[in-house]
C-alpha cells in the first residue's frame, strides 16, 4: 500500500492547514513554515503557488499520492458535470474515507490501515482496497471477528448519535453503515478550493 511517510508536522506548517486528523498536528508549536527562512518568510505567493497549495491540501487530506491524485483528476474531467465537484466526490467515495466518516477510525490514515488489514465488508464481501469506490446503497460493516477491536470502539465513542454526514447512514449497534448517495459539494466542509486544483491541471 503506497502512502506518505514523510514529516507530517512540517507539511501542516507549510500549508497552514491541518492535513492530518491526529490531534498532535492541530496546534503546531511553530506557526511559520519549516526551513531556515521560515520565521522571516514574507513573499507573496504567486497564482501558481496558490493553486499548488490547494492541490497539496487535498492530496494530503485524503492520503493519496501524486500519480493517484492526477488519475482522479483525469477521470473527474471526463465525467459530466463540474470537474472540481466530480473530483471531490470521487475522493469522498473512497472506502477508507467512508470508514473514517462513519466513525470506525479516528483518522483517514488509521482507516486506510484497517481496510488494508481486511477488517471491513462491503455488501457482505471482504474488501481490502482503500481506494475502492463506494456506490449508492453500498453497505460497509465491521467484520464479526473485528468487532471487539479496542481502537474501533474508541473511535466510535467519539461519534455523536448516528453520525453527522447526510450521505451516510450509521447503525452503531450493528457497527455498519450505508453509503446512501454521493455527497453534494455543499455538504463537505473541509477547507480547500478544488477550483484552483482544476486551474492548475488545466494549464
Amino acid at each position: 500500500m503506497a502512502r506518505f511517510n514523510g514529516p507530517r508536522g512540517k507539511i501542516c506548517r507549510r500549508l497552514g492547514f491541518q492535513a492530518f486528523e491526529s490531534p498532535k498536528f492541530a496546534s503546531p508549536t511553530k506557526n511559520y513554515p519549516p526551513g531556515q527562512h521560515g520565521p522571516t518568510y514574507r513573499r507573496r505567493p504567486s497564482e501558481y503557488g496558490l493553486q499548488l497549495k490547494e492541490k497539496q491540501k487535498m492530496k494530503y487530506l485524503y492520503g493519496v499520492l501524486e500519480k493517484q491524485f492526477r488519475t482522479y483528476f483525469k477521470k473527474s474531467n471526463k465525467k459530466q458535470g463540474i470537474t472540481g465537484h466530480n473530483l471531490v466526490v470521487m475522493l469522498e467515495s473512497r472506502l477508507d474515507n467512508t470508514v473514517y466518516r462513519l466513525g470506525f477510525a479516528r483518522t483517514r490514515r488509521q482507516a486506510r490501515q484497517l481496510v488494508t488489514h481486511g477488517h471491513f465488508l462491503v455488501n457482505s464481501k471482504k474488501v481490502n482496497i482503500p481506494s475502492f469506490q463506494m456506490k449508492a446503497g453500498d453497505v460497509v460493516k465491521v467484520r464479526e471477528k473485528s468487532k471487539k477491536l479496542d481502537f474501533i470502539h474508541d473511535a466510535m465513542r467519539r461519534v455523536q448519535g448516528e453520525g453527522s454526514f447526510p450521505w451516510l447512514k450509521l447503525d452503531k449497534a450493528n457497527m455498519e453503515g450505508i453509503y446512501v448517495e454521493a455527497p453534494a459539494r455543499d455538504q463537505i466542509h473541509d477547507e480547500y478550493n478544488e477550483q484552483l486544483v482544476v486551474e492548475l491541471y488545466s494549464k
